[in-house]
């Protein structure tokens, strides 16, 4: 039985792993000791303030999807802030409204988005992240 038990978690573990793309966003939900965590290092980071019921997050959602595959774009880590829950959140960033995306590169904040979902607006708003 353990036995079974054992390659049943190893096989989930090989699954969990092969159905993340390569070169995907870290997605994360959002925590401010991780944030403050990724800043520190100087990471890319992608806030992504969103709500389940939201039809233009879903919209940023599918771009940011199909730009995560990118390879330029594989470091990025985004944050998730749920708009329904996380107050606190959306008070630090001075989010008003779900579907507001902030870049940052480390602590620097490089740019914002609220409500857009043109692939092309996204893309330069991801590129922030990246500067050195």
């Amino acid at each position: 039985m353990r036995l079974v038990l054992i390659a049943t978690t190893l096989l989930l573990a090989m699954l969990a792993a092969v159905a993340v793309p390569a070169g995907a966003f870290e997605k994360r939900k959002y925590d401010d000791a991780a944030f403050k965590a990724a800043q520190s290092a100087n990471k890319s980071i992608l806030v992504d303030v969103t709500a389940t019921w939201c039809p233009t997050c879903k919209a940023q959602r599918k771009v940011l999807d199909s730009l995560a595959k990118r390879p330029e774009f594989a470091d990025i880590v985004v944050f998730e802030v749920d708009f329904d829950t996380q107050k606190d959140a959306l008070k630090a960033f001075s989010a008003r409204q779900q579907s507001t995306l902030i870049a940052f590169k480390g602590a620097q904040e490089t740019k914002r988005l609220v409500g857009e979902t043109g692939t092309d607006s996204i893309e330069g708003l991801l590129k922030t992240t990246l500067k050195k």
